[in-house]
């Protein structure tokens, strides 16, 4: 049965701009939103959703994909909740940024079947603001749409092969991995990068208090380190409950390195810390 209708759960900035993404690539069919009624009434005039429910089992009616787009540990709560009165011809899939809780929930819920019944996602795109206001059409494009599969699950069919279809069409590229392995990377990629900014920032405002001209005195380089530390504690809380251990072990190695840094800064050894430190834009897909 081909994608005719699809539920979006949290038509924030990620639910948002998929539905936008999947409305200027031509999707025919039907996008309902779930969300508080305020956060509805913003998504209907922003277009995003053609109609709107406050509660989840009355918004995935005659769907058939329904995409979690909430806080990781409403997604897993979520899963519990609607999975089970779901019919088995909806694929249920999400976009959380930590999948190891999600996979395992999916296989608590959906057992033997979970692997035709849920996909688990994680778009690596967005932006410090959240909510629809912020939501793009063009925020997927070119940006890396991980899936971490199911043991046996297979992509190459049915709805399974209608979605990741549609990943492609609107502009991401899909890469597959463990959940396991995706927390770990994700850590390192994407969820150090966040709490080294807020540190920074944070670090900044306790020096030199909040009204001090920062960001314009510190240039270019400031404003990229600090830029995402506007980003939002609700979405991050859930990210770093669900990976504290990947998160925690990437956090020790930076403060170790740090250490070394702050006890050579006028010894030779630092000018070998620039020089490892080059070696990453040397990675292969780096540009010189």
């Amino acid at each position: 049965m081909p994608i005719r209708q699809i539920t979006i759960v949290g038509t924030g900035l990620i639910g948002g701009s998929f539905a936008l993404a999947l409305r200027k690539r031509r999707f025919a069919g039907r996008i309902v939103g779930c969300d508080r009624q305020s956060a509805l009434k913003r998504a209907k005039m922003c277009g995003v959703v053609d109609n709107g429910f406050c509660e989840p089992a009355d918004a995935v009616r005659g769907s058939q994909l329904v995409v979690l787009a909430t806080p990781v540990l409403a997604i897993v709560d979520l899963i519990g909740r609607l999975g089970p009165a779901l019919p088995a011809t909806t694929l249920l899939t999400d976009v959380g940024s930590t999948k190891a809780a999600v996979a395992k929930q999916a296989l608590n819920v959906f057992g033997k079947n979970a692997r035709h019944r849920f996909l688990a996602g994680h778009p690596m795109a967005g932006k410090e603001h959240s909510g629809v206001d912020y939501a793009d059409a063009d925020l997927f494009q070119n940006a890396v749409w991980f899936l971490t599969p199911l043991p046996g699950q297979t992509l190459h069919e049915g709805l399974f092969a209608e979605f990741v279809g549609w990943i492609d069409q609107i502009g991401a590229r899909v890469a597959m991995l463990p959940p396991e392995d995706h927390d770990r990377l994700c850590a390192w990629i994407s969820h150090l990068p966040q709490m080294i900014s807020t540190a920074l920032a944070a670090a900044l405002v306790e020096e030199f208090g909040e009204e001090a001209p920062l960001l314009p005195a510190g240039g270019r380089a400031l404003r990229e380190m600090t830029r995402i530390s506007a980003s939002p504690y609700s979405m991050w809380r859930d990210i770093a409950i669900s990976n504290r251990k990947n998160i925690g072990d990437a956090l020790l190695k930076v403060e170790q390195r740090l250490g070394h840094i702050r006890e050579n800064l006028a010894t030779r050894q630092l000018a070998e810390e620039f020089e490892l430190a080059h070696g990453l834009k040397k990675s292969p897909g780096k540009k010189e």
